[in-house]
């Protein structure tokens, strides 16, 4: 076995199709699959067994524990508890009260963990948050604001009758009603936007109703940018990822640019108007927190 050794908390939706590009990407040489319900995950880690051997992946795949975690490079939280989400708003909030409790619970028994810890369970920088805090480790990013800023890219090149690799521009700030686009740092092959952003703004906000009504959940743009992040934490590629992390005294997405795996933020100029949306997606970050279920019981995950 060579190459870096990545650990997957959680064997829903989103951590079958993360694992499965992992596998198939042959991006790690171990892959730890971690669930509090033990015959999914043994039967997840066969099928990917299967996978591995079917398209010669150099990955070796194997179930573990909480405590096995200690071990990996990086980790993936994918976790998701039981809750039936009704939410017509902030539909991405609705799982805070049931995810929390488990969230904190993982993070005391990770506390002191040296590797990067990459959190997409929902709402993600709210989770992040409660993750990095009571875990106290150094290395940890959500996953967001960087799917966001994909689908920004991809619809605009549509617009503008360009390939998305010629588009560039972020979306900040919240992972959810609140994103931030940044419109007057954007650019198609170098120059200044000449489309019409309202359209493509509507269409990024319509993407996940639309992908919810058709497949019930989003699963493989999340998975896409664990892959693209877990590249550049790992010290892979070098590049930029926006990323749920500090800002002020909350968490939220912004601009970080990774060179060697090391990351420092590169948040571009924004306008008063982008600056106000940021700071307002900050405020209402910062009174959701507070409402956070605390952590009162250990959950197996």
């Amino acid at each position: 076995m060579s190459g870096p050794v990545v650990g997957i908390v959680g064997a829903g939706a989103v951590g079958q199709t993360l694992a499965a590009g992992l596998v198939a990407a042959g991006l790690s040489g171990r892959l730890l699959v971690v669930s509090r319900q033990p015959d999914q995950v043994h039967g997840l880690t066969a099928d990917l067994q299967d996978l591995a051997l079917a398209a010669r992946s150099r990955t070796e795949v194997g179930a573990g524990e909480v405590a096995d975690l200690h071990g990996c490079d990086a980790v993936v939280i994918a976790l998701r508890t039981d809750f039936k989400n009704t939410a017509e708003r902030d539909i991405r909030r609705a799982g805070a009260a049931a995810n929390a409790p488990a969230l904190g619970v993982l993070a005391r028994e990770l506390h002191g963990y040296g590797g990067t810890v990459l959190v997409v369970t929902n709402p993600v920088d709210l989770m992040t948050r409660r993750f990095a805090e009571v875990s106290g480790c150094t290395r940890v990013f959500g996953i967001g604001s960087n799917l966001d800023s994909a689908r920004y890219r991809l619809l605009l090149a549509r617009y503008a009758q360009v390939t998305p690799d010629l588009v560039r521009g972020h979306v900040i700030g919240e992972h959810g009603d609140r994103a931030v686009v940044c419109a007057s740092a954007t650019t198609v092959d170098g120059q200044p936007v000449h489309v019409p952003i309202g359209p493509v703004v509507q269409d990024l906000q319509r993407r996940p109703a639309l992908i919810r009504n058709g497949i019930g959940r989003t699963r493989c743009g999340p998975a896409g940018a664990v892959l693209s992040t877990l590249r550049k934490t790992l010290g892979l590629v070098d590049g930029i990822e926006e990323l749920s992390v500090p800002y002020g005294d909350v968490w939220l997405g912004i601009p970080m640019r990774f060179t060697g795996g090391k990351a420092v933020t590169c948040l571009p100029r924004l306008t008063r108007s982008e600056r106000l949306r940021l700071d307002s997606a900050a405020s209402s970050l910062r009174d959701a927190y507070t409402l956070l279920p605390a952590v009162t019981e250990r959950i197996a995950t």
